[in-house]
């Protein structure tokens, strides 16, 4: 700068306009980018060569091509107006410090503390740890170990249970109780809805077994029940192994984005929204009259949330209260949660939305709730697209570009940069300073959200045909810091046939790549590449990290079946 500052204006002035010329004539050569435009682009849109005639293969083709990407494009369209509703009703927002009215402090409620596990013995001691140092008159205060495991768990938890309920570590005995089932009926539903039967309190706080409240999650959060009406508050999930792996930091950006501005927009606006399953508290009453736990859903937590709102209860979300939980750290378990989370939230609304259709709700309300229950349909879509992607690219590819700018490049601004702008706009609420290094990530976040596409459609055309399948867990580590190796491989899932099929997508996608540069259609190819990343990385992962589990675990036993429970 200081050189540049000491060269004379006239000086300066020159050797701009000498780098201009120098670029104008690179648009102009005979090889540059001006003359590829214009021999590609420009010229078409005004004079269409006019070789391509209308056929009806083509037709039979492109009318679903398009309409897949009018349908992607309206939910596109719809995080665009999530991020709207966030800022527009900013005043809405609850926080931690400003509930309405407050409790006395000799008129605090009872409160349970439920907390459901399933064959997790690695986490149990610490979850139970956390629950035990919240801040709360223990004389209003219980906490339940809701036990459904059927392995050597049953025996660490009980241990853990009594020598907290004896006094350890600094701590007075401890109102914990230890529950323990034998028939599984129900799953994650049937034991909350087992531990209801005997529980105390007014109030229900309910976390998983990868979760870590901290000592002051009680008491932020105690306050917002002595508004009438309340009957649930939900708090932001944070993250304890952030930062372990890339696949870790891509996962946390996305639930970012649900947590800040799906829970946030929604919220804000007055609109349903629902209880994440952990990290939350009801209202007993509430549970009651919306009809206490059912599991014919996979989501329980979601089919309980919209069936109490219809009830007339209103919900609070508190941005600013955060509990920790752990990331998955393995493509499998990571699958494994989104699949659940898609059957589920697809199950609910075949169940929920006929009511909410016909109940007295403002129309804006029964929108947002079709676009959340039913936003896992665009998986199935993707794949109707994936499919159609490479005969529409050769079919078009005989048309002019005007078409490509007046019809593709909208659907694609809407259905595509929808999601990168989503999760900047969440990671710049969350992390003002250094939210820009999200930009990074956006490739890979994209690519990991085409990379589901298979495991999830499988998910959601088996809810939409019926087929019931067990509450599959995501299993917990307990892995928080890089380096740390998992303990926990016999908990792992089966890899099954679908990581294949995934890098053979990923190779018909290449395909298209090599396509699209042989007839120098080049700027459909960074779209076309996150394809072929994102089923090469989801299946290449999925496939290593089988690999290294049986190397790993030769001689010991390795559990093939899901494990129902757990976030």
């Amino acid at each position: 700068m200081t050189r540049l500052a000491s060269v004379p204006r006239s000086a300066r002035s020159s050797f701009l306009i000498s780098h201009l010329k120098a670029f104008a004539f690179f648009l102009a050569s005979p090889h540059g980018l001006g003359y590829y435009w214009r021999s590609h682009y420009t010229s078409q849109i005004y004079n269409f060569h006019g070789e391509y005639r209308w056929n009806v293969f083509d037709v039979a083709l492109l009318i679903p091509y398009f309409i897949v990407m009018i349908i992607l494009a309206f939910y596109g369209i719809h995080r665009y107006q999530l991020v709207w509703l966030y800022y527009r009703n900013r005043r809405n927002a609850s926080h931690s410090t400003e509930p309405v009215a407050r409790f006395e402090e000799s008129e605090l409620p009872f409160v349970t503390i439920q907390l459901p596990i399933y064959n997790e013995q690695f986490v149990i001691d610490r979850l139970i740890d956390a629950c035990c140092r919240l801040d709360y008159p223990r004389d209003r205060f219980e906490i339940q170990l809701l036990d459904d495991s059927t392995d050597e768990t049953t025996g660490v938890a009980r241990g853990i249970v009594a020598r907290y309920a004896a006094g350890t570590e600094g701590l007075e005995p401890q109102p914990v109780h230890y529950l323990h089932r034998t028939n599984r009926y129900g799953y994650k539903a049937g034991a909350l809805e087992e531990g209801l039967k005997v529980a105390k309190g007014e109030l229900i706080a309910i976390f998983d077994a990868d979760f870590v409240p901290p000592p002051q999650w009680l008491m932020q959060v105690i306050h917002h029940f002595a508004e009438p009406g309340i009957g649930m508050v939900q708090t932001r999930w944070t993250h304890l192994n952030r930062n372990y792996s890339f696949l870790t930091q891509v996962e946390a950006i996305l639930l970012d984005g649900h947590f800040v501005l799906e829970h946030g927009g929604r919220s804000r606006a007055g609109v349903f929204f629902n209880f994440n399953g952990t990290a939350g508290m009801w209202r007993r009453g509430a549970i009651e009259e919306a009809g206490g736990w059912q599991h014919d859903t996979l989501t329980e937590d979601t089919d309980l949330s919209y069936r109490a709102q219809l009830k007339g209860w209103k919900f609070k979300y508190l941005q600013d209260v955060e509990c920790p939980a752990e990331l998955p750290i393995e493509m499998t378990a990571f699958k494994t949660q989104q699949a659940r989370w898609a059957k589920g939230l697809i199950q609910t609304s075949k169940k929920i939305l006929p009511t909410i259709f016909r109940s007295d709700a403002p129309f804006h309300t029964k929108l947002e709730a079709f676009y959340h229950l039913t936003a896992n349909i665009s998986y199935p879509l993707m794949i109707v697209l994936s499919t159609l992607l490479m005969p529409a690219m050769i079919i078009r590819s005989w048309q002019g570009p005007l078409q490509m700018i007046l019809i593709d490049l909208p659907l694609f601004m809407a259905s595509t940069m929808s999601v990168s702008s989503f999760y900047l706009v969440s990671q710049k609420e969350l992390f003002p300073r250094t939210w820009y290094k999200t930009f990074l990530y956006l490739p890979f976040l994209m690519s990991l959200g085409v990379g589901l596409t298979i495991t999830n459609t499988k998910a959601v055309l088996e809810a939409l045909f019926g087929i019931k399948s067990a509450f599959a867990r995501t299993p917990k580590y307990r892995v928080e810091k890089k380096g740390e190796k998992s303990q926990a491989r016999k908990y792992r899932k089966r890899l099954g046939i679908i990581p294949w099929i995934e890098l053979a997508i990923g190779c018909y996608f290449a395909g298209t790549v090599w396509y699209a540069f042989s007839t120098e259609n080049y700027f459909t190819v960074p779209f076309l590449l996150l394809f072929v990343l994102g089923y090469w990385y989801t299946g290449l992962l999925s496939l290593f990290q089988g690999l290294f589990e049986r190397r790993g675990t030769q001689g010991s036993e390795i559990h093939e079946k899901p494990y129902p429970v757990g976030i």
